[in-house]
Parts: C-alpha cells; structure tokens; sequence
C-alpha cells in the first residue's frame, strides 16, 4: 500500500479513519521533528509516526491496527522504537506485524507486559528519556485508564497521551471509582503541571491543548468520569 501525501495539520488536529494522515514539522532542542498522525480501524485509533527530519529516525505511538497502511506510512524511515501507552487490545492489534518489519525496540511500562504479550526492550517507566534521533521524549507514568498508562513529552509543549487525556476529560476508568481518583491525580500532577500552551495528541479522535482543557478540571473530578 502507498500512502497518500498528508495534508497540512488542521486547527483540531483531526483526521478521518482510513484517511489519509496529516502531518507538520515542529522543532525540539533544535532538531526538526515531523509529527505525522492517522487514524485506523474502527475505534478511531491515532497512531503517531515521529521523525527527526534531518536523520531519518523515528518512534512509533501505539501500533494500533492496520500493519500494512502503518508500514506505508513509516516508508524508508528508522523506526527506532515502537511505544505502546496501554495495553487495551484496540491499541497493540498492528504490533507484533509492524515490530517485527522494522525491527524496533518495544518501549512500554512493564505493568501492561502482560496485556500487550511481550516484556519491554525499554522500560518505559516514569523519567524514562526516549529520543526520537536527536530530540528528547519523557516518558510520564500516567494511571488510571490503566495502571501502566503512560504519556508522551516531545519537548516542553507536545504532549501524546494516549487514553489518559481527551478534549473534554480523562479517559475511561469504567465506573471504577479508585481508578477515576488515580487517572485525576495523573492529570493534576503529571499532566496539567504543563505549559497552557502544550498541545495534547490523544489515543483517539480530535486534539486539543492543556489551556483549553484547564478550566473544566475541576469540573470533571465533581461529575466523576
């Protein structure tokens, strides 16, 4: 499958599922970074392709499905690392395919090892610093959605978090009222200590940013989802 030319970012961050990706260049630490996003399967899952533009290498977020269009897209790029941010079935269908064609390293906190079916090649734990070729990615353990979440800094103002913040609220704790207080406490300590103006790449559907979403914060804790 040959991908199509992505379209420029839009405003909202959206792409359709099975659409063609949209992508932008951003800089970190000086390194110029593609941001490439696509939607696929029919969750609506976002899959992140991110490229240091000058040297080829790049990190994959969450092989979620659809092996052959994420293999399209990644072309003769250096997929370094494949980093999973939870290990729901609807966020690792691609993995094993897509892992075993590059030859990545798995990145992902060990506490998911057994949703996702392999150990981590890198622990992707609270701290963790990743690099997408010569530009810094910090690894935030992120719980609630699940106990292993993690989120995603690129620099200070890019944010991949992938079940954990969405416009509009946190992700699912599925009634759980201990897991809604713990995804609320990643929000308030992990999430939300970030710049207004970080921009917030979810696991599904549209963007949005840490100023945008600020506000209803306390809202969210008071309605309990």
């Amino acid at each position: 499958m040959m991908p199509s030319e992505p379209l420029p970012y839009p405003s909202d961050g959206h792409v359709a599922p099975g659409g063609p990706a949209a992508a932008r260049t951003v800089t970190v630490s000086g390194v110029a970074v593609e941001v490439r996003k696509l939607s696929v399967g029919e969750m609506d899952n976002n899959v992140y392709l991110l490229t240091d533009v000058d040297r080829g290498a790049a990190v994959l977020v969450d092989a979620a499905a659809d092996a052959e269009r994420i293999l399209a897209e990644i072309g003769d790029r250096t997929v370094e690392t494949i980093v999973t941010t939870h290990g729901h079935w609807d966020h690792i269908r691609a993995l094993d395919e897509v892992a075993e064609a590059t030859g990545a390293l798995l990145a992902h906190h060990p506490i998911e090892s057994e949703a996702i079916g392999h150990q981590p090649d890198v622990l992707a734990v609270h701290g963790t610093r990743l690099h997408v070729g010569a530009a810094p990615l910090e690894v935030r353990h992120t719980p609630g959605h699940t106990p292993g979440s993690v989120s995603l800094l690129l620099g200070p103002h890019h944010l991949f978090s992938g079940d954990t913040l969405f416009p509009g609220g946190p992700g699912a704790t599925f009634g759980d009222a201990e897991a809604f207080a713990t995804i609320m406490r990643s929000l308030r300590e992990q999430l939300f200590t970030l710049d207004d103006a970080t921009w917030v790449y979810p696991g599904h559907g549209d963007d949005t940013t840490i100023g945008d979403e600020r506000p209803d914060l306390d809202a969210w804790e008071q309605r309990g989802w």
